[in-house]
């Protein structure tokens, strides 16, 4: 008998993106390995227990059955927990590095945590935080505290 699948659950991020080759660059250089899937048209990441896409904009409007839209970003924040706050820091360095844009450097903030924000060149924003109620898992993946 297979198991009920959870309704609480993501198995797929799609970034819309206006020059998918210029992303690709991008997200290699922040050392992101492209999966042996990708395609001409998607390139896709495994990450932990879920794949991320990078899909060109006016491509993925057609495919959602809008092609006529418009579709924008920063609306949603991707983030990345790390241990420590050095380790927050050394990721912020990395992604402008790779040609991330700066929105707020990592600080300690309100929470009682370390976070900064940093944008991709699609405007995708991300965020990098260490926060010392959430211990991460051996593999980097966050399961909530009971």
């Amino acid at each position: 008998m297979t198991p009920a699948l959870s309704p609480q659950r993501v198995t797929l991020v799609t970034l819309g993106v206006a020059d998918l080759a210029a992303a690709r660059a991008f997200y290699a250089r922040l050392g992101w390995a492209e999966h042996k899937e990708s395609q001409p048209g998607v390139a896709f990441f495994q990450i932990n227990g879920l794949a991320l896409a990078l899909f060109g904009r006016a491509e993925l409007a057609a495919d959602q059955g809008r092609p006529s839209a418009t579709l924008g970003t920063g609306a949603v924040t991707l983030a990345q927990n790390f241990a420590t706050e050095a380790e927050v820091d050394a990721a912020y360095a990395a992604a402008l590095a790779a040609g991330g844009a700066a929105l707020k450097a990592p600080e300690k903030v309100f929470w009682g945590g370390y976070s900064g924000y940093w944008a991709d060149p699609d405007g995708h924003v991300w965020e990098v935080a260490m926060n010392p109620f959430w211990p991460l898992e051996a593999d980097g993946s966050l399961r909530l505290p009971e």
